[in-house]
This record gives structure tokens, sequence and C-alpha cells, in this order.
């Protein structure tokens, strides 16, 4: 039986506001337990959700987006390190990044001959499934980063210009027939600097660009309207829908 959700644009809207909680809540614990505890504390979080995941049978709403969520917060401290802790510039680590992503999705085609999300049926795709999950939100914070702090664009313009990077592979499928698989991936790559772009814009300071809200306070909020999503998803069936 598969193992992920439907793609619904209840699907989409959860993405995004996962991955823009997960920022905000990975900057509020770096704050407050410091980078090597909260990355200690985000891993252990996550390898717990991930093993609850692999040990389900089937689709679970509840179980899935507590291991999304979990992803997205680690991935964002994973992506951070290596500029804050390590040195290393948002070019660089951009592109480390976006080569390990590569790097799983070769090695995942090669092995099972497809990148669909529809086959995850077996604990090995989903192994590969779960490892391209990471490298993209990985990829996505530092990629948001690098266009916001690098290129000095600011987090809200950032934000844009990913949502308009976002919308282009799904026009391509709607209206000119592109590869589902491909078009799938592009969209979900350019969901994590969209989300993640937006909470750091609510977090920074007002006199910096931003809403000024914190982060502690932006992942709360952002937490809340996702397990309220997830609640409705998990209550209606509107994630599996298609699937009955």
């Amino acid at each position: 039986m598969t193992k992920v959700p439907e793609l619904t644009v209840y699907f989409w809207i959860a993405k995004l506001l996962s991955t823009a909680m997960g920022e905000s809540v990975s900057d509020a614990l770096g704050h407050l337990l410091g980078h090597t505890q909260a990355a200690v504390v985000a891993g252990t979080a996550l390898l717990v959700a991930l093993i609850v995941q692999f040990r389900s049978r089937a689709y679970s709403t509840w179980i899935y987006w507590i291991a999304v969520s979990m992803v997205a917060v680690f991935g964002t401290m994973a992506a951070d390190i290596l500029h804050g802790q390590l040195a290393i510039s948002y070019i660089a680590s951009t592109a480390f990044y976006a080569a390990a992503l590569a790097a799983i999705f070769l090695f995942w085609h090669r092995t099972e001959n497809t990148l669909s999300i529809h086959s995850i049926v077996t604990r090995r795709r989903e192994a590969f499934y779960w490892a391209a999950v990471l490298a993209t939100f990985a990829l996505g914070t530092a990629a948001g980063d690098l266009t916001a702090r690098t290129f000095q664009l600011g987090y809200f313009s950032s934000g844009i210009m990913f949502a308009i990077v976002m919308a282009i592979p799904g026009i391509a499928f709607w209206k000119f027939r592109m590869n589902a698989i491909l078009a799938f991936w592009a969209a979900y790559v350019a969901t994590r600097p969209v989300g993640a772009s937006f909470a750091d814009w609510m977090a920074t300071p007002a006199a910096h660009g931003g809403l000024g809200l914190g982060a502690g306070p932006a992942g709360v909020g952002l937490a809340i309207v996702l397990l309220v999503l997830v609640a409705y998803m998990a209550i209606s069936g509107k994630d599996v829908k298609a699937n009955r």
C-alpha cells in the first residue's frame, strides 16, 4: 500500500506550511538551545518520526506530516550548520545539496527505474523518498538564504521569486504536458525556499524589512495552522480521497 498522500491542493498547502514552520522553529531552537544541542534534539525527533513512519503499514495522515515537519526542522539546521558553524558559503552549500539531491535521484532511478511517489510501496523506495525529501529541504534552505542574503534580494522578494519558480512546472504540466514526475519534483524542491523565505520575512525585524514577529511566535503560529490543516485532512480523508 502507498505510504504517501495523494497530490491534492491540501498537500501543497501543508507542504508550504511545513517548510515555513520548520524554518521558524529551527531558528527558535537554535537561539534557545544553541545550534549543536538543537541539532541533536531535532535529529532525535526526526529519527523517531521516521521509525514510526517506516513501521506503519500504510499512509497515515498524522504520522506522515509529523515526519515531514521533523524533516523541515532538521533540514533547516543541516543547511544552517554548513554556513553558520563551518563557514561554508551559501553558494557552496547550495551546490553541495543540489549535487546530493541529484545523486539520490540518480541512484533511486537506477535502482528502481522510477521516481514516482505513487510507487512508494516498498521499504527501499520509501528510504529513497525520505532521503530525497531531506535533501530538498536542505537545498531549499540554502537556496533561499543564497538569494535573500548573498544576492541581497531580501526574504520577501526571494519568496515571490521562488513562488513563481514553483508555479512554472505546474503550468507546464497543466498546459504543455510536462512529464508528471519531473514537474512534481521541480515544484516540490521550490516549495522549500518559498516557505522558508516567507517565514524569515515574518520573523525579521520591521527595521530590516520584515514583519518583526520573531522566530518563536512565527513558528508557533505556523505550527497551529499546520496542525489544524492536518487534523482536517485526517478527519475528512481529503488527502487520500483519490485513492479510494
